[in-house]
């Protein structure tokens, strides 16, 4: 598959379009429609490129502002105890990082309980909590965009 091609399917696989949250010239910040933790996230390129190091300094620039707005924002709307950032690409290969909050304890958000089931080692990045339930994510995109000052 070509860069272009992994590009297209990532993007449509992990829904950024419609689960975005914010964005740079370079970079989008969306909410991961698998949430093994509440409020996490993608941080992904915005154009097709199959190696970090093919990442410009410019664009690593704007990585660090992306990330700056999306810790702020998760840290104000759930109030995580610690970010991780995990750049897999084992099955996507497009350059992109899995921003997973992590949480000592429960917190409930939009009407259920969500815990962080590795709480205190990785993440168990193969949860999907309350995947059921179809207008939770955009609920989860939408308390972000507020404290982002996106919305």
């Amino acid at each position: 598959m070509s860069e272009a091609d992994s590009f297209l399917a990532f993007r449509a696989k992990f829904q950024v379009e419609d689960l975005l949250v914010a964005q740079t010239h370079a970079w989008s910040w969306s909410v991961r429609p698998q949430q093994p933790t509440l409020g996490a996230g993608i941080v992904s390129l915005n154009r097709p490129a199959s190696q970090l190091s093919h990442v410009t300094t410019a664009e690593m620039a704007e990585f660090a502002t992306l990330i700056q707005k999306a810790e702020k924002a998760v840290k104000a709307t759930f109030t995580y105890d610690i970010m991780n950032y995990l750049m897999l690409m084992l099955v996507d290969r497009h350059v992109h990082f899995h921003v997973i909050p992590r949480y000592s304890g429960a917190r409930f958000f939009s009407g259920v309980e969500w815990v962080d089931k590795g709480w205190p080692n990785p993440p168990v990045m193969s949860e999907r909590q309350h995947e059921d339930q179809k207008g939770l994510l955009m609920r989860v995109r939408d308390a972000l965009k507020v404290a982002s000052g996106e919305s």
